[in-house]
């Protein structure tokens, strides 16, 4: 075959050869899979101490009956709070009063507390009734974006400021002081916890803003759900 021929079929074959187009795949993120388990979490699992719940409740999946219908959601972050040592606790020094009296009980009841007016902060108790300590709820991944767009009526449009901070998390739950003492380990309270297959790769930090618990303030005592896109900004 003449160079002159070769030449030109080469260029057909050329023009023959599909174009390769970049595909952007929409893959799911692994640190937002979850894999249900329908059994509520019984009294004994809240019983560990609070630096170790706060690592256990990861995962968790919170259920929630509301007017409006079920919500459920993933915790992705929490940080442990532990009186009487811990200067950034609101039982620090055993202190209790009509607010913070909810840190006595044993573990599995809530703690709800207000910040920057009428947001609600879920805390969940650990270990016994003797042991002033909770979890603070950081941050959860909303399984039912619809009840709770309709909630908190962000005008956000993303789904992560729906639920990525404490105050968040209570309002995406309809949380108020009213639910102050409420038993996580009965299902007839309209609010409990269930399980979840699916393992995750876990970070570990400090707590945020509690600058003011001095040496306290450093503690590792915060976790979250690496590459979860819910967890707070800080």
């Amino acid at each position: 075959m003449k160079q002159k021929e070769i030449k030109q079929k080469d260029n057909l074959d050329q023009q023959e050869k599909p174009v390769a187009k970049k595909i952007k795949k929409n893959e799911a993120n692994p640190a937002e899979e979850y894999e249900v388990v329908e059994t509520m979490l019984t009294a004994d699992f809240y019983k560990a101490g609070v630096v170790e719940l706060a690592q256990k409740l990861i995962g968790k999946i919170i259920v929630r009956q509301l007017p409006q219908g079920e919500v459920r959601a993933i915790i992705v972050e929490t940080e442990a709070y532990k009186a009487p040592e811990d200067k950034a606790c609101h039982a620090y020094n055993n202190k209790k009063t009509d607010r913070t009296k909810y840190f006595w009980q044993d573990g599995g009841h809530l703690y709800v507390y207000s910040i920057y007016g009428n947001n609600y902060c879920l805390n969940i108790t650990a270990a016994t009734k003797d042991d002033p300590e909770a979890v603070l709820i950081r941050a959860v991944q909303p399984l039912s974006f619809d009840i709770i767009k309709e909630i908190r009526k962000t005008k956000s449009t993303k789904v992560q400021d729906l639920s990525n901070g404490p105050g968040k998390c209570g309002g995406c739950l309809l949380l108020d002081k009213s639910h102050n003492g409420l038993n996580l380990c009965d299902q007839k309270s309209g609010m409990y916890l269930i399980d979840n297959k699916k393992q995750y790769e876990i970070g570990v930090s400090a707590r945020i803003n509690i600058d003011y618990a001095e040496e306290w303030k450093d503690k590792p005592w915060r976790f979250y759900v690496k590459n979860n896109s819910f967890v707070s900004k800080g």
